[in-house]
């Protein structure tokens, strides 16, 4: 047997499987990129920008990190896939080195009423399990601790084959849940005012009822008036207990009526299944209205608003219900577990420590567990799917961030830079979209794309170090070092807002009084209070038009012109000049192309893969039927119009035989916001976050309000269009219109007229006002966080 020495290669030279160490991406088309074709070094900090809608999500979200979610669901059995969302492959010829990928997005979570911060993080998970083994008295498993879980209990006979003989034998089961009966574990419950329903000094025939759709003779009316159950001719208020029954709570009966079978059932359960069970959104205005002023929404008188049945409720550890834990501010739980000295659940509270210190560590101490998912900012909903991963020991994944510093003040950004270099350094690939000068500042690689946004943008103008990005010349470059200078003339308020005693959330029985007629800048540390002082406080009268952070929702099928109501009067134009119907020219309607149903394209389902999506070859991608774009106004067809941008179109419609006031007027306000570029056409499901938001400041403009409030209009904002922002604010002042902006950029606070400076810290530790004045006062005295930063922010 010979044996034969093996000679190692020089230990200089690397090994082949360290050779992967850059994410290459060649020819991406996807959305409005230009055959883009970039290399992203793995294990680094990378930061994507530019201007709003250059291209930024298309690239980081819409290629690598959907490619790299679609091959992993290719790994699962075509049976497990079945079950899973399908997802095209993005349009690129290339991707190669890709990683595991975790996106962090701002969607919002989920409004439903029973989800909260502590179902979100399985936080609650954990505390059920704890006071299933240590609450006193003790009620048994954690359901009996989870408002999500019903108590129910049955008995009956079950057949079981024994020794080849069926036998019947008496069962019987129960679950021990803690879920409020009486409010079903959402906290609230919801009444009808029976005021707004009736007038209960009149009779059924003097016309009584005041709902909606009630109309005196109508059926809906003659249900009541002829049933025979109540006499119509008798005052509402003088009915018997039996009439009373009958006629508001009565269950369904089949009954002859007017000499017809019909079901007459009590009118509240009948309100109920008519109105109260649809969407809000989806309703008449009338019957919205009509909604507001009859339903209110009370504290359940049951549970308190806690959602837990009294016996959860009375199960403690330390004298500390589950109850009273989830109402706790996260800082001061944390604190109370740690106090917690019980060696047989150590793994439990060791585990339940780390995710209440991970909400601490990234800005979230002030929350709490019971706080509805739905009331959360995007930014808070970013950074809770954030908690997570902190702990996580995966390495070598790619994490994907859409701008991490939403909604946080910039003595918070230092936190999440610490944590995004924290991931960094654990072996981590982090790509993160963003326009704050402080993240791109600490970026290994940056890619800036653009040059401009829509058909304008979709190329790379810039990859390499910051250092480059700022001698680079593009417009990101350019930006970089702006400084907004402390306005030097302040305008003089032409009133007050007074708001006395608010007390909403945190706040700590706040008098302020907000200045009209100028711009004025709410802010504060994140959590010190400021949204629920403008939300919760100001009232809402017909003069305030509130826009807050609340996503626009649209299908494909909605596009800028059917959102902002564009549409409406250029079709009765085109209907006008053409002598036919409106409703030819709506591809949702009777102009549709009937191959593709107006969609402009068509589907085919392939099962557990991909589906297809092929351009519809009768309509070519137009959307309605060819007979329609015979019909012109102005020498286009409405296909061709739905394909101009904002820019071209407010000119098109501005002038000329094609000059319609009521659309020019909403093109005004979609490029006064910074949309010039957006094509009219595009589906919404294609807008960045940043351009849904400017798309719903333009619509909300035509409201006719003196008071405008704004939640974080810079957010998803390019540092060039800060300037044009602070352009458009100042124009409404000068209108006469009062501003008021909830805000955290330095920018907008150095721009304003006054600023009230919320603090000093977040939850139990914020709720005051800590300045008022103008912000050259407030750069003057530094006496709060915002002052510091501000002072460093103008160089003072």
């Amino acid at each position: 047997m010979s044996t034969s020495l093996r000679t190692d290669a020089p230990a200089s030279a690397p090994h082949a499987a360290d050779s992967h160490d850059m994410i290459r991406v060649h020819g991406a088309r996807e959305n409005n990129l230009k055959d883009v074709s970039i290399e992203i070094p793995k294990r680094r900090l990378t930061v994507f920008t530019g201007v709003s809608g250059s291209g930024k999500s298309s690239l980081v979200f819409d290629t690598v990190a959907a490619e790299s979610q679609r091959l992993i669901n290719e790994t699962y059995s075509a049976f497990v896939q079945g079950f899973m969302p399908n997802l095209a492959r993005p349009e690129v010829d290339v991707l190669d080195g890709l990683t595991t990928v975790i996106t962090v997005d701002q969607q919002r979570m989920g409004a439903d009423p029973r989800s909260t911060v502590g179902t979100a993080t399985d936080a609650n998970a954990m505390l059920r399990i704890l006071f299933s083994r240590l609450g006193t008295p003790h009620l048994g498993s954690p359901k009996a601790y989870s408002f999500n879980v019903a108590s129910i209990s049955g008995a009956g006979a079950v057949t079981v084959e024994r020794g080849g003989q069926k036998v019947k034998e008496r069962r019987s089961f129960s679950i021990t849940g803690g879920m409020c009966p009486r409010c079903e574990g959402r906290g609230t419950v919801s009444d009808l005012d029976l005021t707004q329903l009736y007038d209960d000094s009149l009779s059924l025939n003097e016309g009584a009822l005041t709902v909606p759709g009630y109309k005196s003779g109508g059926w809906n009316y003659r249900l009541y008036t002829e049933s025979g159950l109540v006499d119509p001719d008798k005052p509402i208020r003088t009915y018997t207990k039996k009439e009373r029954q009958d006629f508001l709570y009565r269950e369904p009966t089949r009954m002859k009526i007017a000499g017809i079978n019909m079901t007459y059932e009590g009118l509240i359960p009948r309100i109920q299944k008519s109105m109260l069970a649809k969407d809000k959104e989806g309703m008449q205005p009338h019957i919205r209205a009509f909604v507001d002023r009859a339903v209110t929404f009370t504290v359940c008188p049951e549970c308190e608003g806690t959602r837990l049945t009294a016996a959860a409720r009375a199960s403690k550890i330390a004298g500390v219900s589950i109850a009273d834990a989830c109402a706790m501010q996260i800082s001061d739980l944390a604190d109370w577990v740690r106090s917690l000295d019980e060696p047989s659940v150590a793994p439990l509270l060791g585990s339940l420590r780390h995710t209440l210190d991970s909400f601490v560590e990234i800005g979230l101490g002030y929350l709490s567990l019971d706080r509805p998912a739905g009331t959360l900012s995007g930014g808070e909903a970013q950074r809770v799917k954030m908690i997570r991963h902190l702990g996580s020991s995966l390495t070598d994944v790619t994490y994907v961030f859409d701008e991490p510093t939403t909604g946080l003040h910039p003595h918070d950004i230092q936190r999440m830079n610490d944590l995004l270099l924290r991931l960094r350094d654990k072996g981590n690939t982090v790509l993160v979209v963003e326009h704050k000068p402080e993240v791109i500042a600490i970026a290994d690689h940056v890619v800036d794309l653009g040059p401009g946004a829509g058909t304008e943008g979709g190329t790379v103008c810039f990859e390499g170090t910051v250092e480059g990005l700022r001698a680079s010349g593009t417009l990101t470059g350019r930006h970089l070092d702006d400084r907004a200078a402390v306005r030097d003339a302040v305008r003089k308020p032409t009133g007050r807002l007074p708001i006395r005693g608010a007390a909403t959330h945190n706040l700590q029985d706040v008098d302020v009084d907000i200045p009209l007629g100028v711009l004025c800048v709410v802010t504060g540390v994140a959590g010190s209070g400021k949204s629920s002082l403008v939300h919760g406080s100001v009232p809402a009268g017909a003069d305030v038009v509130s826009i807050d952070q609340s996503p626009i929702r649209g299908s494909r099928r909605s596009n800028p012109a059917t959102y902002t109501g564009l549409l409406e009067p250029i079709r009765k134009a085109f209907a006008k000049a053409n002598g036919v119907k409106p409703a030819l020219f709506s591809a949702n309607s009777e102009g549709a192309c009937p191959t593709c149903n107006g969609a402009g394209v068509l589907y085919t389902d392939l099962a557990m893969m991909a589906g297809v999506a092929t351009t519809c070859e009768d309509c070519e991608g137009k959307r309605f039927d060819a007979s329609v774009l015979e019909y012109t106004l102005g020498g286009r067809d409405i296909a061709e119009v739905l394909a101009m941008s904002v820019t071209e179109a407010e000119e098109f419609f501005g002038a000329g035989e094609a000059r319609i006031p009521a659309a020019h007027r909403i093109l005004q306000r979609m490029a006064d916001v910074g949309l010039g570029y957006l094509t009219l056409g595009q589906p919404l499901t294609t807008l960045s976050g940043g351009e849904r938001q400017r798309l719903k400041l333009a619509t909300h403009m035509a409201e006719k309000g003196g008071v405008y409030v704004l939640d974080e209009p810079t957010t998803g904002l390019h540092l060039a269009d800060v300037e044009h922002l602070l352009g458009l604010l100042d124009r409404l002042v000068d209108a006469g219109k009062s501003v008021i902006v909830v805000e955290h950029h330095q920018a907008v606070m150095a721009h304003a007229d006054w600023i009230i400076d919320l603090g000093p810290g977040a939850g139990h530790d914020g709720g005051r006002i800590v300045f008022e004045g103008t912000p050259a006062d407030l750069v003057t005295a530094r006496k709060t966080l915002t002052g510091e930063h501000l002072a460093a922010y103008v160089g003072a």
